[in-house]
């Protein structure tokens, strides 16, 4: 079943289309298939017939699309070829202008990107993690506490976004009264600007980024006069890896670590309420059985799929597949294929909260690139649903999601739900 997809009908039209149009005019990666949720049929016909496909024209220039999980890893870890360096275009489809990219240990190769993201890992360590799990628990029972009953609300506002700002404030040490900057510097950095869009420009989009690298700036200047603490910022300032990085370096990094601590797990919080009342009959095992929460969470991850991709550019001219890429060619790796792939994952679109195997999934990438805050992900997505299932018997969804127009970040912008009182 495809969950998201409102009616049979309209997958039906939504197939027929993608069948009739020919494969050289596919697009998948427009923005407007993932606002309207309508790219699944695209896929699907790519794993099957065209798994390594060129795009010659779009919104974001020619580029490559590697649609399933087995050839997506071999690309992934194959760094010698596909490289991920923000010098050649970074991690998104979208590319910047040279005079506006700014590296971060994501879009670095090796060996320089081990040494800045070590700087951070510590953060990740089952004990810190042990330690950070009693505070988002009180925060999350306060936070579910609070919430209307028998009232239509927005979940993505009111716990979503409300608590992965929380936690990010306290990944950052950042001034609490501020936290919301956080999130909207997050939906900044990957907006793309337009008359219906967050900002109208770039030159807007960059005034923002602007103003959170300034924020960040005093913060740091603070941290480095401080002993080493236990925060992210901390960490940097005093690594030797970071602590003399320029400032687009700088304002690269902080922006991987605030997208990757707040959309990744927001669009999952979301994501787990909208597939839960997408199939009712495993939301009654979930409440009959809250021991399936440990599967239940990855399976949520690959389900959603926050990210819906990462690009590498080609380094040199590589046969793939029986595919000529050349060297600078675009070379996009959707993971939200991966993840529907009947070759790698047995029903691939069934939500199965109890998977003999959940975790085979490319949610948080593979290889030496593979999401540094995974761990944390999953914790706060488990002890959120443990809170819930001891406090509510339903949270119900009355509404279609609005969808974020973007082919990178997957997520919910709006979802209306109702508590029984």
């Amino acid at each position: 079943m495809h969950g998201t997809i409102e009616s049979a009908a309209k997958l039906n039209e939504l197939r027929a289309r993608a069948t009739s149009l020919p494969l050289e005019q596919f697009d998948p990666g427009d923005p407007e298939l993932f606002r309207t949720d309508t790219f699944w049929p695209y896929f699907d016909r790519l794993r099957r017939e065209d798994p390594v496909h060129y795009c010659k024209d779009s919104m974001f220039g020619p580029y490559w699309s590697v649609t399933r999980y087995n050839d997506i890893m071999e690309i992934e870890t194959n760094h010698s070829v596909f490289s991920s360096a923000s010098a050649l275009g970074g991690i998104t489809i979208r590319d910047i202008d040279p005079d506006l990219r700014r590296e971060s240990f994501i879009s670095m190769d090796p060996p320089r990107h081990a040494a800045q993201r070590k700087t951070v890992a510590p953060m990740f360590t089952p004990t810190h993690l042990d330690n950070l799990a009693l505070s988002i628990r009180e925060r999350s029972a306060e936070c579910l506490d609070n919430l209307p009953r028998g009232k239509v609300f927005d979940w993505v506002d009111r716990v979503s976004i409300e608590l992965t700002t929380q936690m990010l404030a306290v990944l950052f040490d950042f001034p609490w009264e501020d936290r919301r900057k956080l999130t909207r510097w997050s939906d900044i950095a990957t907006t793309i600007p337009g008359p219906d869009g967050l900002v109208a420009t770039e030159d807007e989009r960059q005034a923002e980024l602007t103003e959170c690298a300034g924020y960040f700036a005093r913060l740091w200047k603070e941290r480095i006069e401080q002993p080493p603490k236990s925060d992210l910022l901390s960490m940097m300032a005093h690594g030797a890896a970071t602590r003399d990085m320029d400032a687009k370096n700088f304002l690269g990094n902080l922006i991987l670590l605030i997208v990757g601590g707040n959309d990744t797990t927001r669009n999952t919080m979301s994501g787990s309420i909208y597939a839960l009342s997408q199939h009712p009959e495993q939301y009654r095992k979930l409440r009959e059985n809250p021991g399936l929460l440990d599967s239940f969470v990855p399976e949520v991850i690959r389900w959603q799929t926050p990210l819906a991709h990462m690009r590498r550019t080609a380094l040199a001219d590589f046969e793939f597949r029986g595919k000529q890429i050349k060297q600078g060619d675009k070379v996009v790796m959707w993971y939200v294929s991966g993840n529907r792939d009947e070759e790698a994952i047995e029903k691939p679109y069934d939500f199965i909260i109890d998977r003999a195997r959940p975790r085979t999934h490319l949610s948080f990438g593979f290889g030496i690139h593979r999401c540094v805050g995974l761990r944390l992900a999953e914790l706060q997505l488990k002890i959120i649903w443990e809170e819930i299932l001891k406090r509510f018997d339903h949270i119900d969804v009355v509404g279609e999601p609005k969808r974020v127009y973007s082919s990178f970040v997957k997520g919910l912008e709006t979802l209306p739900v109702k508590i029984t009182a």
